[in-house]
């Protein structure tokens, strides 16, 4: 299959990714419920939901490796039924223990999921669409996003126990609908695969690849704003005197703004670029964070967290790219799952850092930090390598074909691809 034509599959990837994201983010709230009605205290829901980032952080490369060396489909359905078990058998589970383990499942089905659907992006794209269709791609995460705890919300009442397990079930047969998008994404047979197993890059030699790091750094920024802002909101809300329901609405009114950010991707990249449109935003999200500690109006508060859900949709979908069009050719879904690995560490420490910084300074001070976190992203997003050129040709590479000396296997350990 060669890069571009027909996109029906990315729209089917789309929508597949919508629901598989919205059954996790419906469940992640609900499994906190679920073993609160079991008797957990918030350290016990700390490490419940801690299991869901930490477990799968030992099958990120493993699975990166496997896909660089084969097809990306099969990983689509074999994540949908464990994000689908892990939901429907935290509903039915009868001990913390239990939860903790359902909870790793499901993360790891999220992983797998998300590995195999972004490297399929990556592998149907020429280089002058990745940004866009990674764009379109990350749509479908922000529906999810935005539906799944809205679901919870309307699911989970005052008998805790039973309406969050009903609210579990409900999510595990949600996700399952995912599968019925699946067809086609990949022909077999179509994608061979980019190397031997004998041609493996070393980890070293991707992340000392130029524009790897960047990426990762971008991507994790921008994660940490959106979970810690996600965490810490309803705190300042409370301090603040601010409504939980009016909380929940500032919350979806970042959640579209990102979405909304999406949609216009493309124009924004024509007008600025790659490299200037994450400079700016990252510059921006950073100030906007900041803002959020002020003692703002709920209106004013209302465009902050607007303007700053724009800016934050930019840095997933191009950090993508970033790191596929910077990792070798040989090693670029094992990238994607080290920039993944990286968001999970980040899902784990930015949350638990924020707690420490609200104790000793108030609960505003986490924006300041991530504000920081963003200003430092900015920084090395000005040295990010530039995107594609207008022929399609990815900037700084060598033009398409025959190449001496290297024609088909992957640059040396930290020489980035297309220098030489």
């Amino acid at each position: 299959m060669t890069p571009g034509g027909n996109r029906g599959w990315l729209l089917r990837l789309v929508v597949a990714f919508g629901f598989a994201q919205a059954a996790v983010s419906m469940a992640r709230p609900a499994v906190s419920y679920r073993a609160l009605a079991l008797g957990a205290d918030e350290r016990a829901v700390g490490v419940i939901a801690g299991v869901y980032a930490l477990l799968p952080l030992f099958a990120a490369v493993p699975l990166g490796r496997r896909t660089d060396h084969g097809r990306c489909a099969p990983l689509l359905p074999t994540g949908v039924v464990l994000i689908s078990a892990g939901c429907a058998l935290s509903g039915v589970a009868g001990s913390l223990g239990a939860m903790a383990l359902w909870s790793g499942v499901m993360g790891l089905g999220h992983l797998c999921f998300v590995i195999g659907a972004q490297s399929l992006v990556a592998r149907r794209s020429a280089p002058h669409e990745q940004d866009r269709n990674f764009g379109h791609f990350t749509i479908g995460a922000s529906l999810g996003q935005l539906a799944g705890p809205v679901a919870a919300g309307a699911l989970i009442g005052a008998d805790m126990a039973r309406t969050s397990a009903v609210a579990l079930l409900a999510a595990g047969a949600g996700g399952a609908v995912a599968l019925t998008s699946l067809w086609r994404v990949e022909e077999a047979g179509a994608v061979k695969p980019r190397a031997s197993r004998g041609d493996r890059v070393p980890v070293r030699g991707i992340l000392r690849a130029r524009g790897v790091p960047a990426g990762m750094l971008i991507s994790v920024a921008v994660l940490s704003a959106t979970d810690v802002l996600t965490a810490y909101l309803p705190v300042v809300g409370e301090h603040r005197g601010i409504d939980p329901a009016v909380v929940g609405l500032l919350l979806s009114l970042r959640a579209a703004a990102t979405i909304a950010c999406r949609l216009v991707l493309t124009p924004l990249l024509r007008l600025l670029g790659r490299r200037a449109l994450l400079t700016v935003t990252c510059l921006l999200a950073a100030l906007l964070c900041a803002a959020v500690a002020l003692p703002l109006a709920v209106p004013s508060l209302a465009l902050v967290l607007a303007a700053l859900g724009f800016c934050l949709g930019v840095g997933q979908p191009l950090s993508m790219t970033t790191v596929v069009q910077a990792a070798p050719p040989a090693a670029r879904s094992t990238a994607l799952a080290l920039r993944l690995t990286g968001n999970r560490l980040g899902q784990v420490a930015a949350p638990a850092t924020a707690g420490l910084i609200a104790g000793v300074a108030g609960v505003a001070a986490p924006f300041v930090m991530l504000g920081a976190l963003l200003l430092a992203s900015a920084g090395v997003a000005v040295r990010t390598p530039p995107g594609p050129a207008p022929d399609g040709q990815a900037a700084g590479t060598a033009p398409a074909g025959p190449r001496p000396r290297r024609r088909a296997s992957a640059p040396p350990c930290g020489e980035p691809p297309g220098k030489g």
